[in-house]
Formats: C-alpha cells, structure tokens, sequence
C-alpha cells in the first residue's frame, strides 16, 4: 500500500507541475494574441484596398502584364506553407500541411510539377523528415512577422514567376496559410497569388462603375501596384498565420491545464482511498494482535 500510495502522490507532483507551465504558456498566448489581432485589423484594410486597385486597373485597362496573364499550359507552380516555428498548438500546423498536401495532389492531376516554399521550422522538419525538396525556406518570424521577410518573400517569388519553366520559374503561386476566424476557430487558407484573380468587384452591384484614367499608362501603373500587392498579401498572410497560431496555443494550454486538473482530482481520489486501505489495514492488524494477546 505505502508504495502505491507514493506513486500517486509522485503522479499528483507531475501533474501539478505540468499544470504550472501549461497555465503559464497559456496566459503568454493571451497577451501575445491582442497584439496580433491588432496587426491583423491594421492590416487587412490596406490589403484590401490594393487588392481593389489592381483589380481595377486589370479590368479597365485590359493590359497584357506578365503578372496578369495566365499560361495556355501551367507546367509549374509553387506552394507557398505558412507554419509556425514551435508546436504546443493544436492541429494548428498539421491542419495547413494536411491542406497543403491536398493541394498537391489537385495541382499534380492537372499535370503541374510543384515548387514548395517553406515558412516555419514545422515545414522544415516535415519536408526534411519525408526527404522532400523545397526551394527556400524562412524560419524565425512566425509569432511576429516583419514586413522585410514578407518582402523578401515576395522578391523571391516574383522572380521565380519571371523565370522559364526549365530554368526552375512557375506559371502560378499558392499560399496555404491558417486564417484567424476566432479565438477558437482556425481554419486553413487556400489563395492563388498569382497569376491576379479578379475576385473583388470594384463597385458594388448597385453603384456605378467609375471611370478611369491611367497616367501615365496602365503597364507603367501595373508595374508598381503589383509588387506592392504580393507584398501586402504575404504580409497579411503572416501576420493572419501569426494570431491564428497564438489562438491555437491559448486553446491548447487551456485543455492541457484542465486535463492536468483532471489528473491530479482522479489520482488524489485515487491516493486517498489508498490511504484509507492502508488504515484499514493497521487497524486490523492492531485488532487482531490484540485479540491473539487476549
């Protein structure tokens, strides 16, 4: 009995102690994420506005720019995966892999080679593990994303989309990020960077379309706007991927401290009926020795 009896109270400790980090690296997330919610709303607005402005001028001006136009046949194209650099998330990152691969497979029935770029020290190991190829990776500005990475990023992209299909370019470019929707909900992103979708309207259905005058022209315009825009949406991307982590690990702190809270009310329950056994037991044996005096 005595050796049981230490062994719960040894699991009691343990539990106790796991409690200690995981209510700690639980309160870290909450104040981290306030933070990354804000970056995201400041943000979003300013993605969103030239998003609608190359929009505009590839409806309007109906000009043939090399980012704009997409390949009678597509060979290549790149997988940009957003993960983070630590775990104690969740599915956080298994999610946004797990849809990077489904991704894969659709891109590859359509006869594409595919190009990963890999963001986090997760997508490392996952491709280093498997002994799968990538052509660049960035490590270390996950939880706070700086604009200089998602502008080298983006250089790296722009120039990989230049290149030909045999010298190592792509004709398209997919990023697969986790979209901040909630405190509790997280879900994977898929979005074509390129060649440019027309998704947003630039009016709504029941205004007017404006006019527009492209000075001084449209390519010279294009040229500008869009390198501006691939910057914005990788840095949008991080920065979503960013609060999206930190939700995920305040969630997943939370459930690790309240099945520690389980742990230890089972095994004290566990160790106090061990404790009264053993009363039990020396009081019978008192009990009995008294009577064999008798």
């Amino acid at each position: 009995m005595g050796a049981q009896l230490r062994v719960y109270r040894q699991r009691i400790r343990s539990a106790q102690t796991t409690k200690k980090i995981t209510r700690a690296m639980e309160l870290i997330a909450a104040s981290r994420i306030q933070k990354a919610r804000a970056r995201v709303d400041a943000s979003t607005p300013y993605t969103q506005a030239i998003t609608r402005a190359v929009s505009a001028v590839a409806t309007h001006a109906k000009a043939d720019h090399p980012l704009l136009t997409e390949a009678d046949k597509v060979e290549r194209a790149a997988v940009v995966i957003f993960t983070s650099d630590r775990g104690l998330a969740g599915a956080f990152n298994s999610q946004v892999l797990r849809e990077a691969e489904e991704l894969t497979e659709l891109l590859r029935a359509e006869g594409k080679d595919i190009s990963y770029y890999l963001i986090g020290r997760k997508a490392q190991g996952y491709f280093t593990f498997r002994r799968r190829a990538s052509e660049r990776i960035w490590l270390g500005d996950t939880e706070a994303p700086v604009f200089e990475t998602a502008k080298e990023i983006a250089d790296a992209l722009i120039s990989a989309f230049g290149r030909d299909t045999a010298e190592g370019g792509v004709q398209e470019i997919h990023l697969v990020y986790n979209r901040f929707i909630s405190m509790v909900t997280q879900a994977p992103q898929v979005t074509r960077l390129l060649p440019l979708q027309i998704v947003e309207g630039v009016a709504e259905a029941s205004d007017v379309s404006p006019l527009y005058e492209f000075e001084p022209e449209a390519d010279v315009v294009l040229d500008k706007l869009l390198p501006d825009y691939i910057e914005s949406r990788i840095f949008n991307a991080m920065l979503e991927s960013a609060a999206a982590k930190h939700a995920a690990t305040q969630k997943a702190m939370k459930s690790a401290s309240d099945n520690a809270d389980t742990l230890i009310r089972d095994f004290t329950r566990l160790a106090n009926n061990a404790r009264q056994a053993e009363i039990t037991q020396q009081i019978s044996e008192i009990v009995g020795g008294a009577d064999a005096l008798s």
